[in-house]
């Protein structure tokens, strides 16, 4: 629920969010979106033509804006007046063309405290005792809007949900809000926020109006990681390279030194076919141990991006921008043809399916990262023969 007491606000800020990227501000906390005027413009229009749907698909890859769209609907539409109340002498109020809500209007300061009674944020909750997330949306958590929505229909205009994320539900959990989409109740919207729309039902995706949201251009990038208070935007084409244009994965390998780790990568992997074994055992060793968790999560993440990067360069889309000095050609010399690009492809695939297995049964890391290289190598000397 989003009403809270002064102690649970206390609580709530010192509680970690999971709906938070790390090192990033929280999406409600986040001022401007950008990269998205489509998806802003196709909702103002639906708004604006009288035909909005009560439930909304927010979806696109992770970290590209969906939950801060999300939030500048949701404030967007508790301060606007509803239909029937009409303007002065019945005149419909002018139509607006921003969701932009300036930061001293009191939608705006309750929606960031997470104070609005008329909004409600279903998410992965934090667990004190086990210091950690849960690991999807419960039942109990969906189930608290039956309350949500009896006691915000006291206070008249409108209510919105966001739901952070969708795919995180259990089935349970989505049985549940699949109710709701069915049978919403008056002047009631649904914000559901979707990395892969795949895994939701299909009955919830057939009653949303989807809302797609592509990746940053690095300029869009750089504009947000400078608003994020990064200083990496000197950095963006790179980084939306390596990033996918996604801003919470261009902060995340800021913050982990992703850059400079991509470099050691490309410095290894510009020794094959004859593989400089001791630089690969400094690379595996460097992600062993639990205070290495997170760069041995990078270096698996870095070492797929290479191998895709290597395939679509072998099948005539060489990268427009080096993640990294001498990549181009290196990728040039290492992915010559389509026939190359075929290995490729099929070596990522299968490395990646290893990394999951791998991950799942605790497999050294170590171990895997030696694995991965050692094949990568194997197929460099095949194609170079």
């Amino acid at each position: 629920m989003s009403t809270r007491s002064p102690q649970a606000l206390g609580e709530m800020d010192m509680a970690p969010e999971a709906d938070c990227a790390p090192g990033a501000p929280h999406p409600r906390q986040t001022a401007t979106l950008f990269g998205q005027t489509h998806a802003e413009a196709d909702f103002l229009d639906a708004f604006n033509s009288h035909r909005m749907h009560h439930a909304w698909l927010i979806t696109g890859p992770r970290g590209v804006g969906k939950a801060t769209l999300a939030w500048r609907i949701a404030r967007f539409l508790l301060a606007q007046p509803i239909e029937e109340d009409g303007g002065l002498f019945g005149d419909p109020p002018p139509a607006p063309d921003t969701l932009e809500l300036g930061h001293e209007h009191p939608v705006y300061r309750r929606s960031a405290q997470l104070a609005e009674p008329r909004l409600c944020l279903i998410r992965r909750e934090w667990d004190d005792k086990k210091s950690r997330f849960g690991t999807v949306i419960s039942v109990e958590e969906v189930r608290k809007l039956n309350s949500f929505f009896h006691m915000s229909a006291t206070d008249g205009g409108r209510r919105v949900v966001i739901v952070d994320s969708a795919d995180e539900m259990n089935v349970s959990a989505a049985n549940a809000l699949l109710k709701t989409l069915e049978e919403p109740p008056k002047h009631a919207f649904l914000l559901l926020v979707s990395h892969q729309p795949s895994r939701l039902l299909p009955t919830i995706r057939s009653r949303c109006r989807e809302l797609r949201l592509g990746p940053l251009s690095p300029e869009d990038l750089g504009r947000a990681l400078d608003a994020a208070g990064s200083d990496a935007a000197d950095r963006s084409d790179a980084l939306a390279e390596l990033s996918a244009g996604s801003v919470g994965e261009a902060l995340r390998l800021t913050n982990l030194g992703g850059l400079e780790a991509y470099h050691d990568i490309v410095a290894l992997f510009a020794t094959l076919p004859r593989l400089d074994r001791a630089q690969a055992l400094r690379l595996a060793e460097a992600c062993v141990g639990a205070a290495n968790s997170d760069r041995y999560e990078l270096t698996l993440g870095l070492i797929d991006r290479f191998l895709t990067r290597l395939a679509r360069t072998g099948a005539g889309r060489p990268p427009i921008v080096e993640a990294a000095p001498g990549e181009a050609a290196l990728m040039l010399r290492l992915s010559p043809d389509t026939y190359a690009a075929r290995d490729w492809a099929v070596l990522q695939q299968e490395l990646s399916a290893r990394a999951q297995h791998a991950k799942a049964v605790n497999l050294d890391p170590a171990a895997l990262i030696l694995d991965m290289v050692f094949k990568i190598n194997e197929t460099a000397s095949r194609i170079a023969r």
